[in-house]
Formats: structure tokens, sequence, C-alpha cells
């Protein structure tokens, strides 16, 4: 019966762990779900992020290549006319490699940048590609430096050339340097006398600006953007994982308390139809188990009067009887458990009464019964009888557990919670831990005589007092009853 049953609870708690992890998967997949989202919403925020910053560098250089082509404008009109055509009465001909030409082209291009962020002025040659003038002495005479871009102004093409250098990860290093440079090319035309630009083109100007400083501060913009957004995005995560952990948690300890009550629910269905044939068994068999008892007294008593020295054979049944009649008491008190009935009682009084019951048979088997008791008195609100058959049980295990004699040991203390605390311990053969986990089962047993329900007992009577009982052992080392009661 105690393997049926032992296999009935495995298929038991497969189905549970069946049902629990059904119930955790629609949250897995909410949890799945929220995670996935935040980490799109994270992505699709740095993105936004770098289309704004973006969308911000190129405002800044749409308006700083709008300012260098009117400053280019106005440099081809203030050039033409004081120099070109001062030059022109004055010498006859343009010839910058004239020294005093380019001084004094020099000075009219340095009067009308000054103070304009400029790197530098350089006009090309129209016949050939060759730096006529530039305000970097260096590049004049330089040939081939002007590119596409060249071409495009000489075919009357405005344009303009950014060249980058750096990122937003060289603000992170010390070693690399930002730079931003708008290269603007104009065709340097004829001005007419209403001051519209001619269709000749008399050479190249272009206009060098250092955007390095609105180039870093666009970059830094990008990265507090991308910084604030990963920060936010970081906080709003943990807050989420926060969130779903407690949930989880809490969700979890809900399911197993629901599979646990649902567990008992069965266990207490499946014991309460046990208890319900077994009482009525036992309630069949008892009042005939009395009779037969009685009946063997009487003839004890006829026996000796008149065939002394026979009594025995009726002393064997009234024995047998004793002991069937013990066994349907065990049923009878398992099938209807009762509902203690609770005064204040000192649980040292209950356990010294224990002791004085168990200490005779303690004696027959060389056991030495050892008390320490933390006080004198123990008071709780318990049920007197229920707790003394507890003890008594327990008790009477432990001289079973040691044939060869040993050490029996009853400790009380009280716990910082104010529980009491009542531990029961044997130096017996101990358990291994496979029966650890079925010593409370009912009918289960390892003894060849027995009905297995005593401890399954001694638990109902402990949890109908609001206690717990736990059982430590090691094989070889003795077992101990732990009874904590409020």
């Amino acid at each position: 019966m105690s393997e049926e049953h032992s296999e009935m609870d495995d298929k038991g708690q497969q189905i549970l762990h069946r049902k629990s992890e059904d119930s955790f998967q629609p949250f897995t997949l909410v949890k799945y779900f929220s995670f996935s989202a935040l980490g799109v919403f994270l992505i699709v925020t740095l993105f936004l992020s770098w289309i704004i910053s973006n969308h911000a560098r190129d405002v800044m250089l749409k308006q700083s290549e709008d300012y260098s082509l009117l400053l280019a404008e106005n440099l081809n009109q203030q050039v033409f006319r004081r120099f070109v055509l001062p030059a022109v009465v004055r010498y006859g001909r343009i010839a910058l490699r004239n020294p005093d030409q380019f001084d004094y082209l020099d000075r009219i291009v340095t009067s009308l940048v000054q103070g304009l962020a400029i790197d530098s002025v350089t006009i090309y040659d129209s016949s050939e590609n060759v730096i006529s003038y530039s305000t970097v002495p260096e590049l004049v005479g330089a040939r081939d430096k002007g590119g596409v871009e060249y071409e495009k102004a000489l075919k009357g093409m405005t344009n303009s050339r950014f060249i980058y250098k750096g990122s937003i990860l060289s603000l992170l290093s010390a070693d690399e340097t930002v730079s931003c440079q708008l290269k603007t090319f104009i065709p340097f035309r004829q001005v007419k006398q209403s001051g519209e630009s001619g269709e000749v083109i008399m050479g190249v100007i272009e206009i060098v600006k250092d955007l390095s400083k609105d180039y870093t501060a666009i970059l830094e913009l990008q990265s507090r953007i991308i910084l604030v957004s990963s920060v936010v995005m970081t906080v709003l995560f943990l807050v989420l994982r926060t969130i779903v952990s407690r949930a989880g948690k809490i969700l979890e300890r809900r399911t197993k308390e629901r599979l646990k009550l649902e567990e008992q629910l069965n266990k207490t269905e499946r014991l309460a139809h046990l208890g319900t044939m077994v009482a009525t068994v036992s309630h069949e068999i008892k009042s005939p188990l009395g009779i037969v008892r009685s009946t063997a007294e009487i003839l004890t008593k006829r026996i000796k009067k008149v065939a002394p020295g026979n009594e025995n054979l009726s002393q064997i049944i009234i024995d047998e009887t004793t002991r069937l009649n013990t066994i349907v008491t065990e049923f009878l008190d398992f099938a209807r458990p009762q509902e203690p009935i609770l005064k204040e009682q000192d649980i040292n009084l209950v356990l010294n009464r224990a002791i004085e019951f168990i200490r005779s048979m303690a004696e027959k088997q060389n056991i030495e019964i050892q008390t320490e008791f933390q006080y004198e008195a123990l008071v709780r609100r318990v049920d007197e009888d229920m707790l003394y058959r507890a003890f008594l049980n327990i008790l009477i295990n432990g001289i079973q557990a040691m044939p060869d004699g040993g050490t029996l040991r009853i400790r009380t203390e009280v716990l910082s919670n104010s529980r009491a605390w009542i531990a029961l311990s044997d130096s017996g053969t101990g358990l291994d831990p496979d029966k650890i986990r079925q010593i409370f089962q009912p009918f289960y047993t390892d003894k060849s005589k027995g009905t297995g329900l005593g401890l399954a007992i001694v638990k109902n009577s402990i949890e109908a007092h609001q206690g717990e009982i736990l059982v430590n052992s090691k094989e070889g080392e003795g077992t101990t009853f732990s009874i904590i009661l409020p």
C-alpha cells in the first residue's frame, strides 16, 4: 500500500509541475514581449536622436555655406571694383606677379575678411589651374589644387565642399582631433556698372572657412542626446526589470501556494474517502474485539480454577485483542482527527508524563534518558492529551530505533519569536533521505509490525495546534524530531 501511495504522489507531483509550467508560460511571454518592446524602443530612440542631431548639423553647415557664398559674392564685387578696375587703369593689365599689384590685392582681401573666421582666400587663374593669389603665401604658384570644384566654378557653377575629421568617438580620445572646413568655390566674374555680375569669368575664388568649433559643438550635442537617451532607457529598463521581477516572484509564490492548496485539497479528499472507509470498518471491528477480550478474561479466571497452568492460552487471546484494539484505535484517530481543546498547560509536565510512561521500557533496553528544559515551566495553550500522545509516539519510536541501548535526549527552549521548541533525539540507527521524505505519509512504515499511522497522527496533532514538526536524521547517528509550537 505504501508503494502505491508513493507512486500516486509522484504522479501528482508531475501533474502539479506541468500545471506550474503552464501557469508561468503566459507570464513568460509577457516578460519577453516587454523586454523586446523596450529594446525596440531603445533602438528607435537612438535612431531618432541620431537623425535629430544630424539634422541640426546639416542646418548649421547649410547656414555656414550660405554665409560663405554671400561673403564670396561680396568679395567678388569688392575685388573687381577696388582692385581690378584701378589696376587696369593704372597698369594697363592685371599682373599679380607684380609685387605692387599683389600687395594691393592682399590689403584689399585682408581688410574684407578680417574678423570673419576665414582661414584663407585663394584666387585661381581662369586659363590654367594655378593659384595666382592666396592669403597663404606658400600656396601662391601651386598648380592643380582646384580639383573638380575648380572645374565647376569655371563653368559658372558655384559649389562648396565640407572636409570632416573626427567623430563622436573622437571626443572620448585625447589623441584624435576634430576639425571641419568649408571650401566654397565661385566664379570670379566681371561686374557691370549696375552691380550685376557679367558673363565673363576672370578666374575662381576659393574661400576656406574653419568650422571646427561648430562641428565640435554638433558632435557634443549628438553625444549628449545619445547619452541622455541611453540613460533614460537604461532607467526604464531597470524599472521594468524590477517590476517584472517582483511580479514574477509574486506570481510564482501565488502559483506555488495555489498548487500547494490544490495538492492539500486532493490529499484531503483522498484521505477523507479513505478515512470514511477506515472509520466504518474500525467501528465494526471494535465492538466484536471488546466482546472477545471480555470473554477471554472470563475464560482466564475459569481456567485457573478448572485447569491451573493453562491460563496462558487465554492470555494470548487477551494480548492479541489488545494489540488489535490499539491498531483499530489508531485507524479511528487518523480517520476522525479531533479538534484540540486548548488550555494553558505546562509542556514540561506533559513531557515528564510521557517520559515516566516509557521509563521502564527504556531501562529494559539500557537506554539513558536525558532532559534539558530551559525553563522550569513552559506554559502554552495546548490540548494536553493530543500533545501527550504525540510525544509518547515519538519517544516509543526512538526506543524502538535503539535495540542495543543508547541515549534518549529531550530538550525544550523558547525561540526569539517566543515560540516553544521541543527536540526529541535518539542515538539510534537513523534514517536515509528517502525515508525522511516519506516518514509522515500515512501507512508508511519500515517495521514488520505497525500500521504506519503513528507519525502521520503526530503531524496532524501538531498542525492542529498551528505548529510544525521537522525531522533531522543521519544513518548511524540517530534522529531528532523538532516540534515548534506557537
